[in-house]
């Protein structure tokens, strides 16, 4: 593939350019604007990026012209000493037992999703769309104790309109250093300065609502508000405090949306596992509260989904520094690419690797290699919000599939799309009947 045919086929889906050996071989060195590149297969090589030498691996300029516009200096593209003084910050807020007072919100607005799907039986309809809303809406209340009604579609049409003209890399993107500008860069600028004059309304917002004395943390607004950096008792600044929003509103509910996508699609292909799905829902929900005990069944399909459908399908890097992976020299800048949509279909690593099969994750089961799944990443920048989002996503496929059959009517296969997340190439239109 010539460089001019390789960049088109990455502009409108980097799961394009990878060839078989991309599923077969533990290493994959090539070229890319100048600089070597490597593909990772090999979970040791994976653990010396991720987790062991870390440090020696930044995001690409590429990832940061891309992100930084929507989510400033926030958590997931924070580099050095402010991204440790975050994580160290945030951590409290995303433990599990914190994830548990946010569980009512996420009922609240999965219940309502559900109401609204019941009078929507025999119809068809757009579950994409729908599980985009309701990701939206949860996202709103577990960060700011109200929903989304207000200003849900505004927030949506600030993420469509870069997902559709500025989130694709162009030609100058790639090939120019971090820090020379590129043309795309303007309109991004353009657009970050409407961004986060929108996010500072939200916040302000929150903060007029105010919080009752002496009352625990009831979102994760107050939650971030109360944090302070352990070692500096350091607090966020509000610039600080509005690109984390943005990343929590936008990185969580974007990618849980288009897992639960996946999830409801392979169902549709699958119905003796969605019945065994429904089943185990109509149990727990029988029993009184929904909790992750009562669902195991419906989190390994979960698993499921974002091993065949990682939202996150790639982790790109640049090395600081010149290093030694396998065997194999690293010079400085040169990219390293850990590529879960590969990882996790590669077929050494697993059997039938392109077969939907939740069993893999239910207990008993041989578990996969640790740095072989990476729905979250892994090591010090693992997702922090990967157990909120797995609650999340457990939880709204079980009150849905509890409730109804889904079918999807058409033939043709929906195809996966690979920019910034695991996009379908269209959203296919469904059809639920009432259980």
């Amino acid at each position: 593939m010539t460089a001019r045919a390789r960049m088109a086929a990455m502009r409108r889906s980097a799961i394009e350019t990878w060839g078989q050996k991309a599923y077969e071989d533990d290493i994959i060195k090539g070229r890319f604007f100048g600089h070597a590149s490597f593909i990772l297969n090999d979970p040791d090589a994976v653990r010396h990026v991720l987790v062991d030498n870390y440090e020696n691996y930044t995001r690409t300029p590429a990832a940061f012209r891309v992100l930084r516009p929507l989510l400033g200096d926030g958590l997931l593209t924070a580099e050095g000493r402010i991204w440790k003084h975050q994580r160290r910050t945030l951590a409290p807020a995303f433990t599990p037992r914190a994830v548990g007072t946010l569980v009512p919100h996420m009922l609240s607005a999965i219940d309502e999703t559900v109401a609204d799907l019941q009078g929507k039986a025999g119809e068809p309809v757009d579950l994409r769309e729908i599980m985009q809303h309701m990701t939206l809406e949860i996202a709103g209340r577990t960060m700011f104790s109200y929903g989304m009604a207000k200003h849900g579609k505004v927030l949506r049409d600030f993420v469509i309109e870069y997902g559709e003209t500025l989130a694709r890399p162009h030609f100058f993107d790639l090939l120019l250093p971090q820090g020379w500008p590129t043309p795309q860069d303007i309109p991004r600028w353009l657009f970050r300065r409407r961004w986060t004059r929108f996010v500072a309304m939200l916040v302000a917002e929150r903060r007029i609502a105010g919080k009752a004395d002496d009352a625990p943390p009831r979102d994760l607004f107050e939650l971030m508000l109360a944090a302070r950096d352990p070692e500096t008792g350091t607090e966020f600044t509000d610039d600080q405090l509005g690109d984390q929003v943005a990343t929590m509103i936008l990185a969580g509910h974007e990618t849980t949306a288009t897992a639960l996508f996946w999830a409801l699609y392979l169902l549709t292909l699958d119905p003796a596992t969605q019945e065994q799905v429904a089943g185990e829902a109509r149990t727990a929900m029988a029993a009184g509260a929904l909790d992750l005990d009562r669902l195991k069944f419906t989190r390994a399909v979960i698993d499921e989904t974002m091993r065949l459908y990682p939202p996150a399908f790639l982790i790109a890097r640049a090395a600081r520094a010149p290093d030694t992976i396998s065997g194999m020299g690293v010079a400085k800048n040169d990219i390293v690419l850990i590529a879960p949509w590969l990882l996790h279909r590669n077929e050494k690593r697993w059997s039938d690797p392109n077969a939907f099969m939740p069993q893999r994750f239910m207990p008993g089961h041989p578990q996969p290699d640790r740095f072989a799944y990476l729905p979250f990443g892994v090591g010090a920048r693992v997702c922090i919000g990967a157990h909120f989002a797995i609650v999340e996503a457990t939880l709204a496929l079980a009150k849905i599939i509890g409730n109804f059959r889904v079918t999807l009517p058409e033939r043709e296969p929906v195809m996966p799309v690979g920019v910034v997340t695991t996009q379908p190439d269209r959203s296919p239109m469904f059809r639920i009947v009432l259980r």
